[in-house]
């Protein structure tokens, strides 16, 4: 592979297979030595290898001094176990994609294990936002921004909501209506797939910003440890919701071992009306179903007052540099092309738009996907998004996946979720060894 494949081709070939051989391939001088080898860590999500991908063949077309391998980790607490296991033994990739914001900031002990990037010259092209969200205590900056950024809510079929006459609903009580018309034409009216854990997350974790709208100093309060799930029903209302789904029978009768490539296939040919996700899934959307990608719109998820309703907005992921990294100008040389004009245009011609970049001097095309004109509906209205908790506070108990898949099962209520979180939660805290806890 000498060239850079289209996106759909790359991912119709199954690119998981081929990026492990992708390292130092796209080079202007094939035959010159590589004076520097570095490892990237990618997730092994179709979109987030590609993106890799096109970075690192954009960047080694022009450095064929620099040669860098990919390596993939596993999808959600596996993955995230994965990562502490390298940093805590020393075998940290020098370069990672991860979550940005505080809690990844904790999780990754960044201040111990990572590159200061706040005083190289490359953040200057960073977009303030990015650097606010994942800026520490200190002032020091260990990431750069990964691709657009991303809204938390439902993909929904646009034809099936047309065929039956309904609208984007801006409170719970219209989503409701909607799943009782919807499962009454015998379509599933939400995708879950909890045969990978992560994505069981979605609907709790993008109701935040409808958390906020009612109690806009929680995310304080919790960190502070001043606020509990289990004692506010408004902050545990994700977890009803996910509850209220499995009771009335929204959910694909296979839900427990589904797949994130089988929602998207759900929600694209109208299997399903929805699917709880963040956008940046709509770029395999594209590239799996093109014939289908104009079907596909993007709403927040409603709360219980339309007053309340907005979207929660997550950053980009970031690229961190290992301190322990034997090369690392050639690492912080990636870095700069990834914050770069340059790093924008091969994302958007590997995967397309997710979302609006927040690097200075990127742009969007003019015309761009339905779910993405949603998307920036909510970014470009003031006071219509918020971020999530996760980039508002540390703390982030590691079983949240489980806990919301036993929900989501019907093995437990949301009422012993809640309960169960706090406990998740606490010994978290505890072991960051934060104030108050």
């Amino acid at each position: 592979m000498t060239t850079l494949l289209s996106p759909k081709r790359a991912l119709a070939l199954g690119l998981s297979a081929l990026v492990l051989g992708l390292a130092g391939c796209a080079t202007t001088a094939e035959d010159a030595p590589s004076e520097a080898k570095l490892t990237l860590l990618v997730g092994s999500a179709e979109t987030e290898l590609a993106i890799a991908s096109a970075l690192v063949a954009g960047f080694t077309a022009t450095r064929p001094d620099v040669e860098i391998t990919l390596e993939t980790r596993p999808a959600g607490a596996d993955g995230d176990n994965l990562v502490k296991t390298k940093l805590a033994t020393g075998e940290m990739n020098d370069l990672l994609f991860y979550n940005a914001g505080a809690s990844a900031n904790e999780a990754l002990s960044v201040d111990t294990y990572m590159l200061d990037l706040s005083g190289e010259g490359l953040m200057e092209n960073v977009n303030e936002t990015f650097r606010q969200g994942i800026r520490t205590t200190d002032g020091s900056e260990y990431a750069v921004p990964i691709g657009g950024a991303t809204g938390g809510g439902l993909f929904y079929n646009k034809k099936v909501y047309a065929d039956l006459g309904l609208a984007v609903p801006t409170t719970w009580a219209e989503f409701e209506k909607n799943n009782s018309a919807i499962l009454a034409a015998g379509i599933v009216p939400v995708a879950q797939t909890y045969g990978e854990t992560w994505t069981s997350q979605m609907l709790f974790a993008a109701n935040f910003a409808n958390v906020l709208s009612e109690e806009p100093d929680w995310a304080e309060r919790f960190t502070n440890n001043e606020a509990k799930f289990a004692d506010d029903p408004i902050a545990r209302r994700g977890m009803d919701y996910i509850q209220q789904g499995f009771d009335e029978g929204w959910f694909n009768s296979d839900a427990a071992t589904a797949t994130f490539e089988d929602g998207l296939r759900m929600v694209a040919t109208g299997e399903a009306a929805t699917y709880p996700m963040l956008t940046f899934a709509g770029a395999t959307i594209e590239a799996n179903y093109p014939d289908n990608i104009a079907d596909i719109g993007f709403f927040a998820v409603p709360a219980k007052s339309a007053d309340d309703t907005r979207l929660t907005a997550w950053l980009p992921g970031g690229m961190y540099v290992s301190k322990d990294t034997e090369h690392p100008q050639a690492a912080l040389d990636f870095a700069a092309y990834v914050a770069s004009t340059q790093g924008c245009d091969v994302i958007t011609e590997a995967v397309g738009v997710t979302g609006p970049y927040l690097i200075e001097g990127c742009s969007l095309p003019t015309e761009v996907s339905a779910y993405i004109s949603d998307l920036l509906g909510y970014l470009d209205t003031e006071g219509a998004s918020a971020p999530p908790l996760e980039f508002l506070s540390p703390v982030k108990g590691p079983n949240l996946e489980q806990i919301l898949v036993a929900v989501g099962t019907g093995q437990i209520d949301s009422a012993s979720a809640a309960m169960q979180y706090d406990e998740d939660v606490e010994k978290q805290a505890q072991q960051l060894g934060l104030a108050g806890w």
